[in-house]
């Protein structure tokens, strides 16, 4: 009770449909550092996400500091030398559908043209690219973890905890971006971080504070419509 009045004291109330408008996937952060309670405050509320039977399977590790930079500097290594990518799981289908492939080629060409690259020009997508490595230069970035003997509804668990960590960081006027490419170099994060090889890296996040003033922040991708995805049944 102590840590929820506290909290309330810190920030001020936020609705969860506010919040779910202002997330966005944040790709340029200011060097201000993000304070260990903030991540504690906003962890503390996440882990009232659901999972089954209250297994709550997630394991976070918070990086900044001097652990972010080695890290950031061994994974960013392994893309340029061209390392195979050994991620724990697949997270793309091997093959898209036609409606997924248009919406993935879609959203790429909104981030590139926010920021004034050709979709010709390799050399400037591939430095973009190379930016997740570091998480955007976030000050902090969250990875996430759970036992490589769990299955397919751990997964499930996972993703409602990642979102409720997303929206707690809204409330606190920080920005995310939840991040694949983080997890493509599983055993380098796994070495690093000490974690066992046989743990499953599920993603990493990058946390911080937003630029606003960075071009790449500043478009919002589109959604569907609710009747496009949604059948009532009376």
């Amino acid at each position: 009770m102590q840590e929820n009045l506290l909290h309330r004291e810190k920030v001020g109330c936020m609705k969860v449909s506010q919040a779910l408008l202002a997330r966005k996937s944040c790709r340029a952060y200011l060097p201000q550092a993000v304070e260990e309670e903030d991540i504690r405050q906003i962890l503390h509320f996440a882990r009232q996400a659901p999972s089954g039977t209250n297994s709550q399977p997630w394991q976070v590790a918070a990086i900044s500091g001097v652990t972010k930079k080695t890290l950031d500097a061994k994974l960013l290594q392994a893309f340029q030398s061209g390392a195979p990518k050994h991620p724990d799981y697949n997270y793309y289908p091997l093959h898209l559908s036609p409606e997924m492939q248009q919406k993935r080629v879609a959203c790429a060409m909104q981030l590139y043209e926010s920021i004034h690259i050709d979709r010709d020009d390799i050399t400037k997508r591939l430095e973009q690219w190379a930016l997740n490595y570091s998480a955007f230069n976030a000050p902090c970035a969250l990875f996430f973890f759970m036992d490589g003997t769990l299955e397919k509804g751990s997964y499930m668990d996972l993703g409602m905890f990642l979102q409720s960590v997303m929206l707690m960081a809204e409330e606190l006027g920080l920005a995310t971006c939840p991040q694949a490419a983080l997890a493509e170099y599983p055993s380098i994060v796994k070495d690093l971080l000490g974690y066992p090889q046989d743990t499953i890296l599920l993603c990493g996040m990058a946390l911080g504070v937003e630029d606003k003033e960075a071009a790449i922040n500043g478009y919002r991708t589109p959604r569907d419509p609710v009747d496009a995805f949604t059948k009532f049944f009376n």
